[in-house]
C-alpha cells in the first residue's frame, strides 16, 4: 500500500451494521490526528468523519462492519497515533444517518 492509497475513498459496499462514536482526550489537535484517523479509517470501509470540539477533545464518528469499527477502536487506543492518546470514551450504536467517505470537520 503507497501513501496516497491511505486516501483513497473505500466506500463501504453494504449498508453499515455498526456505529463507533469515540471521543478522544489527550493531545490531538493541532497535531494532525484527524487527519491521521481519516488515513485509518478509509481502508477499514469506513465512513463518517473526525472533528475538533471546544473542550480539546477530537469526536470521531465510524460506520462500517462492527469488526471494522473495532479495528479502528484498537487502532485509537494502540498508542500509535498522530499525537498522544490519553482516553477514548467509545460506545457502539445502530447507524445513525449515512455518509460517503471518511472526512474531517
Amino acid at each position: 500500500m503507497g501513501f496516497f492509497d491511505l486516501f483513497a475513498d473505500k466506500t463501504p459496499e453494504e449498508p453499515a451494521e455498526a456505529q463507533l462514536t469515540a471521543y478522544v482526550q489527550g493531545k490531538v489537535q493541532g497535531v494532525g490526528f484527524r487527519w491521521w484517523c481519516a488515513g485509518a479509517a478509509k481502508p477499514l470501509g469506513l465512513s463518517g468523519y473526525a472533528e475538533n470540539l471546544d473542550d480539546g477533545r477530537v469526536k470521531v464518528i465510524a460506520q462500517g462492519s462492527r469488526a471494522s469499527c473495532e479495528h479502528l477502536l484498537e487502532t485509537l487506543n494502540s498508542g500509535d497515533t498522530a499525537g498522544h492518546v490519553d482516553f477514548v470514551d467509545a460506545s457502539f450504536t445502530e447507524p445513525q444517518g449515512t455518509f460517503k467517505g471518511f472526512g474531517t470537520r
